[in-house]
């Protein structure tokens, strides 16, 4: 089994932890935690580590809020030194155009329940396969309907973190309830009626997907065919790797 380790978040949670150490402190700290890990908690002998490169397409997606828009610029002391680290001596994959989340995704969905996705990000929840957290030292593992779930819950209830605006007052229980035991469209449908329109849920849907091949852009569940939203028509339209939206007044 290969382990998938969510690099990004490693570096912030061990460089906030060592801020005040010394370099080396900070590097011996997280060298010690992934071989603990690796070893004792998950005794897997192969593994990738992913960081985010600079380029991410969701940026251009984006148009109800600027994603990731509410971030803190903060970072920290050693937060460079320990990307580094990663990426040059733990097999480091630093992404081009996506994310170190997308690379996971589609690494996790390559390998199959060879693989073990190593987070603390909820988001990968909507990706089939074992899953690990490493600080409740939880494995679990989800189907392909529990993460398709999981997925149109977030349409509703947003992405604080990422700044992924949702409907206010929809919360993980009542998204939950508004969407279980639904065919995949009929929960499109209702996100698309809570969110106010075709076009928030379809952007929500780009934003939130993971990819599982690369360069991949998520697409609702039907394609070249008209929906209703609030008197607006809205048509998805098939371009090779991408998803335009075009609305009935060309905008």
């Amino acid at each position: 089994m290969i382990a998938l380790i969510d690099g990004d978040i490693l570096c912030y949670r061990i460089g906030f932890a060592t801020n005040e150490e010394s370099k080396d402190v900070a590097i011996r700290t997280m060298a010690t935690f992934l071989e603990n890990m690796l070893m004792f908690d998950l005794d897997v002998s192969e593994w990738n580590t992913y960081l985010t490169g600079k380029k991410n397409f969701r940026n251009d997606v984006a148009v109800t809020a600027p994603y990731k828009g509410n971030r803190k610029s903060e970072k920290p002391v050693h937060h460079g030194l320990l990307r580094e680290y990663l990426e040059y001596s733990w097999n480091g994959v630093v992404s081009d155009g996506n994310e170190a989340d997308d690379e996971i995704a589609i690494a996790a969905t390559s390998h199959g329940d060879d693989s073990i996705i190593v987070s603390l990000d909820k988001d990968f929840d909507q990706v089939q396969g074992w899953h690990y957290n490493f600080v409740k030292k939880d494995k679990y593992y989800i189907q392909h309907e529990e993460g398709l779930l999981n997925f149109y819950c977030q349409f509703l209830t947003g992405d604080r973190i990422d700044n992924i605006m949702g409907v206010k007052g929809i919360g993980p229980v009542k998204a939950r309830k508004l969407l279980e035991d639904k065919t995949e469209r009929e929960m499109f449908d209702i996100c698309a009626e809570k969110l106010g329109s075709v076009d928030r849920a379809i952007e929500n849907g780009i934003l939130l997907y993971l990819q599982r091949t690369r360069n991949e852009i998520w697409k609702p569940p039907y394609e070249n065919t008209e929906c209703q939203s609030k008197g607006q028509k809205t048509t998805a339209v098939d371009s090779g790797t991408d998803t335009q939206h075009v609305s009935a007044s060309g905008e």
